[in-house]
């Protein structure tokens, strides 16, 4: 299709930049982050594999979240709040595939979420099934066999984009169906599965016209009084690493940014004993 993109590479804050490298923001309000360039993130990449890339044991008890790893965040469009995952705005519980079946309902937006994996996205259509992209294909399969024993939840809410009618969610999903490889417009099974809920062609692979502004912010939430945040071109990039930290949980994501503000502390910047303050 006419919107693929080449794979590149994912760098690290270092190596990309923006008006100011360090990217934290504290109650005296927000400070600019950095932007990335990535690989095709697509969780078919990544599915039954650690955070290093190792192969998991798909019986292993360690599939189960731990919610007190779960990374808080927010991406905002310029002002305005378009994605939200906080304890004080969502119901952040996960359960069983089987539990949550009695809650589904056709058009819903499931996640599947395990410790050291990325989140999976599938869009529930009814009779106990779901459409997802998984391995480069958009598929069809049981909602218990999507789950792969991850827990899993409706996140209908998280994006605060107006959501189409139900019938018309699962029509979007039906009707891609089939597609693989170089057919498909979205990089990742969350793209998709939003992209058929809320119709935004910001969900698929080159869907906005990037002219060297950044738009977006990511705001990941490091304690109650300090946050990071980053700044990005498109949605879909926002999305990617959105989701990279989201596998990496909140333990190893603070250990990353601790060692990024260290390696700041030793640049000559007027600003960066502020910053190796905050660490230690």
């Amino acid at each position: 299709m006419g919107n693929q993109m080449d794979k590149l590479s994912h760098l690290s804050y270092a190596e990309i930049p923006t008006v100011d490298p360090h990217g934290v923001d504290t109650e005296e309000g927000p400070r600019i982050g950095v932007s990335y360039i990535f690989s095709n993130d697509d969780d078919e990449l990544g599915d039954g594999c650690a955070a290093d890339g190792t192969m998991k044991d798909p019986n292993q008890e360690e599939k189960q979240f731990d919610r007190r790893d779960e990374v808080e965040s927010a991406v905002y469009n310029r002002d305005e709040c378009i994605y939200e995952k906080s304890v004080k705005s969502a119901n952040l519980e996960v359960s069983s595939p089987e539990n949550l079946l009695n809650r589904c309902k056709a058009g819903d937006l499931v996640e599947f979420v395990a410790i050291g994996l990325l989140p999976h996205w599938a869009v529930y259509v009814g009779d106990f099934q779901v459409v997802h992209l998984h391995r480069a294909e958009v598929k069809n399969s049981f909602l218990t066999d999507a789950s792969q024993g991850r827990r899993c939840r409706i996140v209908n809410d998280f994006y605060k984009f107006k959501a189409l009618a139900p019938d018309m969610v699962v029509q979007n999903a039906m009707e891609q169906m089939g597609l693989k490889n170089r057919e498909l417009s979205w990089r990742n099974s969350e793209c998709f599965a939003a992209w058929c809920r809320f119709g935004r062609r910001e969900f698929k692979m080159g869907g906005e016209i990037r002219i060297g502004k950044q738009p977006y912010r990511l705001k990941v939430d490091m304690s109650d009084k300090h946050s990071h945040m980053l700044e990005f071109q498109s949605l879909e990039d926002t999305i990617m690493e959105k989701r990279r930290n989201d596998q990496l949980g909140r333990k190893a994501m603070l250990q990353e940014l601790a060692a990024h503000f260290r390696r700041v502390c030793l640049t000559p910047d007027s600003r960066a004993p502020a910053f190796c303050l905050f660490l230690r």
